[in-house]
C-alpha cells in the first residue's frame, strides 16, 4: 500500500485576527500542487485559539478547496468529550476523510478515561476516527496498550503520533502490525523516512507548510523504491527542522517562517511568538540557506 503525506495546515489570519479564508484556500492549493494531503485545525492550525463555528467554517472551506484532489483530516479534540462529539458530528456532516481527536488537554486523564473518551467519539460518527497523541502539549499520553484496546473499535482507523520518541512510535506500529487496519502516522519531522521504512502508513507534518515539495519527495521516493532519494530529502528536511526549531516553539516558528515567505498567511493568534525583527532576520537567513526564498 502506498504511503501518504499529510501537512498539518496553518490557519491564515487577517491583521484583525479574523480568519483569512482566501489565504487559507491558497495554502490548500499549494499543498495539493505539491502532492500532499491535509490535516486542518490541528496544532499548527491554531486549533486551540479557534471557536467552534470557526472550525466548522474553516473545514468547509478546506474541503471545498481540496475538491477531492487531496484527502482532508480535521482535528475535533477538545478537553470535554461532549464538545468533541459535537465537533466530530459537524465534521461528519461536511464529509471529511478522517476525524483526528487530540487527547484532552488541561485535564489529567487516566487510561480508562481516554478509552471512554475516544470510544464515545468514534461511536458518534461514521467518518473514521484517528487518535492524536501529543503529550508534550496535552499532558495526556495514549499508552500503546490503550491504543491496542482502541484499535479494536470498528471506527478507530489509526493514530497520529506526535510524541517525538522513536520507541513510542515503534510501539504504535507494533499495534498496527497486530491490527492491520490500524494506520500509524508519524508526526515528528525528523522521523518521516524511518517511520515509512518501519511500517507507518504515512506522516502528518507541520514543517510541510514551509517545505511542501521536500516532504512530498520523501514519501514519493519511498513509494517508488528510491531509498537514496528518500534519504536525501529526509536529510534536508531534518536539517532545516533542527535549524528552525532551535529558535523556539516549533508550531509558532513554522507559521512565522511561512509569514516571512508570504505575508498573506498572517500572524498566529497564539502569544507564543511575538514579532521580533532579529528573529525574523534569522529565519530569513535560514530560508535563503535552503533555497526557499526567491533569489
Amino acid at each position: 500500500m502506498k504511503k501518504s503525506a499529510y501537512v498539518a495546515l496553518v490557519t491564515c489570519f487577517n491583521e484583525d485576527e479574523t480568519i483569512n479564508y482566501q489565504a487559507t484556500r491558497a495554502q490548500v492549493r499549494r499543498q495539493v500542487a505539491a502532492g500532499n494531503n491535509i490535516m486542518c485545525a490541528g496544532t499548527n492550525g491554531d486549533f486551540s485559539a479557534l471557536t467552534f463555528n470557526e472550525k466548522v467554517k474553516l473545514t468547509e472551506a478546506v474541503v471545498d478547496e481540496a475538491a477531492g484532489r487531496a484527502k482532508v483530516i480535521v482535528n475535533a479534540g477538545m478537553p470535554a468529550t461532549f464538545e468533541t462529539v459535537m465537533l466530530a458530528r459537524a465534521f461528519d456532516r461536511i464529509g471529511v476523510d478522517g476525524i483526528a481527536v487530540i487527547t484532552p488537554f488541561f485535564i489529567a486523564c487516566e487510561q480508562d478515561g481516554l478509552v471512554r473518551h475516544f470510544t464515545t467519539v468514534a461511536d458518534a460518527v461514521e467518518t473514521p476516527v484517528y487518535l492524536y497523541d501529543i503529550p508534550a502539549r496535552t499532558q495526556n499520553h495514549i499508552e500503546p496498550g490503550t491504543a491496542r484496546i482502541l484499535a479494536g473499535h470498528g471506527n478507530i482507523a489509526g493514530i497520529k503520533d506526535s510524541g517525538g520518541k522513536q520507541d513510542t512510535l515503534e510501539a504504535y506500529m507494533a499495534v498496527g502490525r497486530e491490527v492491520p487496519d490500524f494506520a500509524v502516522y508519524s508526526g515528528p519531522d525528523h522521523l518521516v523516512h524511518w517511520a515509512l521504512q518501519n511500517g507507518a502508513a504515512g506522516c502528518i507534518s507541520g514543517l510541510g507548510n514551509v517545505m511542501p515539495e521536500v516532504l512530498a519527495r520523501i514519501v514519493s521516493c519511498f513509494n517508488e523504491g528510491d531509498a537514496a532519494g528518500a534519504a536525501k530529502a529526509q536529510k534536508t528536511y531534518a536539517d532545516f527542522r533542527s535549524d528552525l526549531y532551535a529558535l523556539g516553539y516549533p508550531p509558532a516558528l513554522v507559521k512565522r517562517a511561512l509569514w516571512v515567505m508570504d505575508h498573506s498567511v498572517g500572524a498566529s493568534r497564539q502569544p507564543a511568538l511575538l514579532p521580533d525583527p532579529a528573529q525574523d532576520a534569522q529565519i530569513r537567513e535560514l530560508l535563503n540557506k535552503y533555497g526557499l526564498l526567491p533569489a
